[in-house]
């Protein structure tokens, strides 16, 4: 669970607290469903957790159980985040109106 739910919500929230406070905005044609697309590919990362599950259990049954549901969670994440970004929606370009939304005007 924490490879495919842990991931998106973690890089999502922080992402959206990152935009929200102002220390950072999305790329251009970046829209959310990018970012949680991007956030379950997270989730793909198996190698550290590989490593924790040998130093974990010395039990056979539960080493081969526990590699069983790293590689079936890390599957599920990029699964959900190949269709999370086929399916995003690519938000309409920035006008520098846009970008300078409630700017004063200089004339």
């Amino acid at each position: 669970m924490g490879l495919v739910v842990g991931k998106v919500v973690g890089v999502t929230t922080a992402t959206y607290l990152g935009v929200r406070s102002g220390l950072g905005k999305l790329p251009a044609g970046t829209g959310w469903g990018h970012i949680v697309g991007l956030a379950a590919l997270a989730g793909i990362g198996f190698t550290v957790s590989l490593f924790i599950t040998e130093l974990a259990f010395t039990d056979g049954a539960l080493l081969s159980a526990a590699k069983i549901g790293i590689f079936v969670g890390s599957g599920v994440a990029g699964l959900i985040g190949y269709i999370a970004l086929r399916t995003a929606k690519t938000p309409p370009p920035r006008t520098l109106e846009s970008e300078h939304v409630g700017a004063v005007s200089a004339t």
